[in-house]
């Protein structure tokens, strides 16, 4: 592995931690409906377990409601079952084959534990990031010592390798603070 493959494998896997990092947001559930909210549930379609976005249309009516259509006629009591006992606190309602996915306002204390929960997942990510930044440093160290590259080259890689963490370190803190003013938003 020369000093180039490690800079851009420490790039990726940033770039992976951060990707991670949005997909846990999106899972939260704010005051405004997103599509994100119900991707982790799944049904039982013919003897298996699949996610709810392989069986059914999921899209966002208004602010605050999003609707579910499931292809199969017979999956709308499974599909809402799924919902309603999902640990999101939901309540759907059905009409016909459209299912009508309500999101209650946010209470006060409940927006302040999902600003603990999405503080926490951003240290998370950052952690990650850190732990990149360590194996790459570690890998150069590595081709110090086995003298394929000179000191002066090691010191720019790892200051380079820095800036990297340091862009994807304020990446990550960008997205947090957007996260929490969108759960502070009434």
């Amino acid at each position: 592995m020369n000093v180039q493959e490690i800079k851009k494998d420490a790039a990726s896997r940033m770039r992976k931690s951060i990707e991670a990092f949005q997909q846990e947001l999106a899972r939260l559930r704010t005051g405004r409906a997103s599509t994100g909210l119900l991707e982790h549930i799944t049904v039982e379609y013919y003897g298996s377990e699949v996610p709810l976005n392989q069986v059914a249309n999921i899209s966002v009516e208004d602010a605050r409601t999003l609707t579910v259509v499931p292809w199969d006629r017979n999956m709308v009591p499974v599909v809402e079952k799924a919902i309603a006992t999902s640990d999101l606190g939901l309540n759907p309602a059905t009409a016909g084959n459209v299912i009508r996915v309500p999101l209650p306002p946010l209470t006060e204390e409940r927006r302040r534990e999902l600003i603990r929960v999405v503080r926490q997942e951003a240290e998370n990510a950052r952690v990650a990031v850190r732990n990149v930044r360590r194996d790459a440093i570690g890998h150069l160290k590595q081709l110090l010592k086995e003298k394929e590259i000179s000191e002066d080259e090691e010191r720019r890689a790892q200051e380079e390798i820095q800036k990297l963490t340091d862009r994807h370190i304020g990446e990550i803190d960008a997205i947090l603070e957007r996260k929490e003013a969108e759960l502070l938003e009434v």
